[in-house]
């Protein structure tokens, strides 16, 4: 009982087998869509922590450059 394969392919077969390489084609340009993406995005939050990291050392060089702040005297309390 052995099973030949057909000569001709079925159209279900074609369609099955069309339907399979359409999907890995888009699978292919999805990965590479989520590729470019990630790298965008990257270099986005580089941007983003350069721009932090100068706005901080600008903060710390002009409250270096203020004088010490004077302590407090404690007041006394009143008497009642």
């Amino acid at each position: 009982m052995s099973v030949r394969k057909p000569a001709e392919s079925s159209p279900e077969s074609v369609a099955r087998a069309n339907r399979k390489r359409l999907a890995a084609e888009e699978g292919a340009r999805a990965m590479a869509e989520v590729g470019r993406q990630a790298i965008q995005v990257r270099k986005n939050m580089a941007r983003l922590r350069e721009l932090r990291e100068t706005r901080e050392a600008a903060v710390a060089s002009r409250l270096a450059s203020l004088p010490a702040p004077a302590s407090k005297k404690r007041a006394r309390k009143l008497p009642r």
